[in-house]
């Protein structure tokens, strides 16, 4: 009986820790900032935790508009599927989505984003 309990204990402590940042059903979850919300949804999102492929932000955008500068930024590629109850300076937790962005009707005033853009889906 005591070497059953011993090997589960043995069995049980050998298995791989999840990382903090994924979900029982592997996908990864993200810390974001909303950084910038500019008129007719230019909106530009800060990396603040968790590690994506370096390919699918900018590291380093310059806001022309004001000059500050962002590390990990992107833009967002499905507006409309955005919470308006996330304010700028808000901090939030997402996924990527991998569906097709949804069309919706924006205006098409211009604000400066970051030339990468991401579908992403807050997590509630």
């Amino acid at each position: 009986m005591k070497i059953l309990i011993a090997l589960t204990t043995l069995f049980i402590i050998s298995l791989p820790a999840k990382k903090c940042n994924e979900k029982k059903d592997g996908t990864n979850i993200y810390k974001g900032k909303l950084e910038i919300k500019a008129l007719c949804m230019n909106y530009t999102i800060r990396l603040v935790e968790g590690s994506m492929d370096t390919s699918m932000v900018v590291p380093q955008w310059r806001d022309e508009t004001t000059g500050k500068t962002y590390k990990n930024a992107f833009g967002l590629a499905n507006p409309c599927d955005f919470p308006a109850s996330i304010k700028e300076g808000d901090e939030f937790y997402f996924t990527i989505d991998t569906v097709k962005a949804r069309n919706c009707a924006v205006c098409m005033a211009y604000y400066p984003t970051p030339q990468k853009k991401l579908i992403i889906k807050v997590r509630q």
